[in-house]
């Protein structure tokens, strides 16, 4: 309630609200100054409201006293219940953990006033969970309220916790929350073998490294506490077979480390251990967290291959050893109980396999064909052996045979096997160191020796001198020797190997007298050079070449010039028998008509008037004519006529456009002579041309012409 000390109940002051809430939560009556709230009030939603009030004089509308502010403040009391925010809560603790191991903290919040009584103060409770779990009333933290709660006997627990508030008075409000708690796993078990012995059954056929069987022990635990390690305890038959883990499984595969076989050992006995690789320290005494198994394996009998006495078979056999010889054998055995025979054959793949044969039965390898070791040294192939009672059960072994070498080549003298001496040489002097070379396989120590053959001992021109280390010199004999006399000589020379039996061949060394100077230098060889005067060097019989070569270069080229200069003389200048055709739409004047090109250009070239320059039409520079001389008599017009064609068609100074070159001389020889009246020796009065009509139809224009007109002497020019 508002009241101004101003205010005489007469009903002359008027009292306002203004602020937060006026008018829409708070309202206040003009006259009496009472306020009053209009709805209903929410201490979580606004605490409290600031307003401002005043007293007015009704007349006048003037304020009677100051504006005075004030706050009405909202009481709380009990209408919220207490919320878990972060709920439901997920937790986990391990398992068999002592009493009192913490779990978690849950924390739930009461939105009433804190300061003002009861109404914001929570108290925990369990309602679902005891006897497991326990929860502090105040801090809201769960601890472990069982010891050994064993994950193998129950993993996952469900709590429900209760918050109340008024410190959990009656009628107070409360609110719950659901906490899952699931129990990690420790190592707490070892691992056990469902059995304490295993039974397998394994043929002998297994290959090694194969998996022939499996175990496994039972460890309840869970992920790296379930991991199992399995060993073979040292013991019988633990050196035939390894065990590893299979990591998805925790299985213990066997293996197999070596070959089995039925008829050596039919079962073998041993132990299998298994453990845990991770191991948890506070669980030691429980006992040994390992388990100890029995495997009995049984060998299982198979029907096997035959099998070979050894890996491979190495033989040796001479060259050229007769065909039908036997150079070894190959064995191999049924090892089964039956005991089947077993046949042999070749695996046949090329031409090779061909050189030798085996007994089925025997296992007996022997030649089929001459093998000689300088075509192929080593024989490399397979031998198949397959069972009697059973032929699809095969084995293979490599046999390689090595072709000894028999001396059956002499050796020869290596190159070369021609040398030289000089004329000026002296007794005893080394002209040639010679070796030799054998096609057999030498052994280590292998020796040749060097001599003259019989018939060339006797002879005093050149000796063999043998060094005794595969090595032999050819030495003079004589003081100096000539080409004039012998250019050659041929020296036979034995060469014996030192193999069983004994090989030697002749070999002939050709040698070739030469000129030296006095140093022993060689300066020719040549078989020229002897009839050359003595003191001619080399230089000087080049030089004397040289000039030969020149001076018939010379000669060459006169001759041709010769022939060319003849050939130029046939006709004149290009520009003297040929003339330009000339464009023009009028009517020729006929035979008389001279004046439309020069008549010259057709006389014979043997009547030669001084060249013109040419009436063509062309550039403003005048190019003259060129020289020619007449053709000779007898030249073919053919060769004529290519000649000049190729001079114009080279000729860079021809004019741009078309002329027309004419060649009026006929040649000699032909049987109608010469067609033309121009120059000719006799007048057309003196002509019968009634043999024109005796050519042909392509004539007949021609003899008309000339038959008919009656000739007339003035019309010659």
């Amino acid at each position: 309630k508002l009241h101004s000390d101003l205010d005489k109940g007469v009903g002359t002051v008027k009292y306002t609200l203004s602020g937060d809430g006026a008018g829409t939560v708070f309202t206040i009556d003009e006259t009496t100054g009472d306020i009053h709230a209009i709805r209903s009030l929410d201490r979580e939603e606004k605490p409290f409201y600031t307003l401002r009030a005043q007293a007015v004089d009704v007349d006048t509308k003037k304020p009677l006293e100051p504006e005075s502010e004030f706050i009405i403040k909202v009481q709380d009391i009990n209408d919220n219940e207490p919320r878990f925010l972060d709920g439901p809560y997920v937790a986990s603790v391990p398992e068999m953990s002592p009493v009192g191991a913490y779990v978690l903290q849950v924390k739930a919040t009461d939105a009433d006033d804190p300061t003002y009584g009861n109404s914001a103060r929570v108290v925990y409770s369990i309602l679902q969970g005891q006897p497991y779990f326990s929860i502090d009333p105040k801090t809201g933290v769960i601890r472990t309220a069982l010891p050994n709660m064993d994950r193998e006997v129950k993993e996952q627990y469900q709590v429900l916790i209760q918050a109340k508030d008024m410190g959990g008075q009656l009628g107070g409000l409360a609110g719950t929350t659901t906490v899952n708690i699931t129990l990690t796993d420790v190592n707490d078990n070892p691992p056990r073998f469902p059995k304490s012995i295993f039974h397998l059954k394994v043929p002998e056929s297994s290959h090694v490294g194969s998996a022939i069987g499996r175990i496994r022990a039972v460890d309840p635990d869970f992920g790296k506490n379930a991991e199992i390690e399995y060993n073979i305890v040292p013991g019988d038959g633990g050196n035939l077979f390894d065990i590893t883990t299979d990591e998805n499984t925790q299985e213990g595969v066997i293996k197999l480390k070596k070959p089995l076989d039925f008829e050596t050992k039919r079962a073998y006995t041993f132990k299998v251990e298994a453990s845990n690789l991770h191991l948890d320290h506070r669980f030691h005494s429980v006992g040994p967290f390992k388990d100890t198994a029995t495997v009995k394996i049984n060998v299982l009998d198979m029907d096997e291959p035959p099998v070979f006495s050894k890996p491979i078979y190495t033989m040796e056999v001479y060259e050229d050893t007769p065909v039908g010889t036997i150079i070894g054998a190959v064995t191999a055995q049924d090892l089964d109980a039956g005991s089947s025979s077993v046949r042999y054959f070749i695996d046949w793949k090329n031409d090779v396999d061909s050189y030798f044969t085996i007994d089925a039965t025997e296992g007996t390898i022997a030649t089929n064909e001459l093998l000689d070791r300088e075509s192929t040294a080593q024989y490399n192939f397979s031998i198949i052996a397959s069972k009697v009672s059973n032929p699809l059960l095969t084995s293979k072994v490599n046999v390689i045979i090595n072709v000894l070498d028999v001396n059956e080549f002499p050796p020869e003298i290596s190159v070369p096997y021609e040398t030289s001496v000089c004329e000026n040489a002296k007794p005893g002097q080394v002209i040639q160191i010679i070796t030799a070379a054998d096609k057999d396989l030498s052994p280590a120590g292998q020796r040749f020796s060097f001599k003259l053959s019989p018939e060339a001992s006797n002879k005093p021109n050149f000796t063999v001198h043998d060094y005794r280390n595969n090595t032999a010199g050819i030495e003079t004999r004589r003081n100096g020797y000539s080409r004039r006399q012998q250019e050659l000589y041929f020296l036979p020379i034995v060469i014996e190997d030192s193999s069983y039996p004994v090989q030697s061949s002749t070999n002939t060394l050709t040698i070739r007298v030469c000129r030296c100077d006095s140093d022993g230098t060689i300066q020719s060889c040549n078989v020229e050079a002897i009839f050359l005067p003595v003191g001619l060097s080399t230089g000087a019989l080049v030089a004397i070449l040289l000039c030969i070569v020149i001076l018939l270069v010379i000669v060459v080229l006169y001759v041709a010039l010769r022939r060319q200069k003849k050939k130029d003389t046939l006709m004149t200048s290009k520009e003297d028998i040929r003339d330009n055709v000339i464009h023009y739409d009028d009517e020729g004047g006929g035979e008389e008509d001279t004046q439309a090109f020069d008549i010259g250009a057709l006389r014979n070239p043997k009547v030669i008037e001084d060249n013109k320059i040419r009436r063509d039409i062309k550039p403003d520079t005048l190019r003259f004519p060129r020289h020619r001389p007449p053709a000779e008599d007898n030249t073919d017009i053919r060769d004529f006529i290519n000649q000049r064609l190729k001079e114009n068609d080279a000729d860079p100074s021809a004019p741009p456009y078309d002329s027309l070159a004419t060649y009026a001389y006929e040649g000699n020889g032909s049987t109608a002579e010469s067609l033309s009246s121009i120059d000719s020796l006799t007048t057309e009065a003196d002509q019968d041309y009634d043999y024109l009509s005796d050519w042909g139809p392509r004539f007949k224009i021609l003899a008309d012409m000339f038959g008919e007109e009656s000739y007339n002497p003035d019309k010659v020019t």
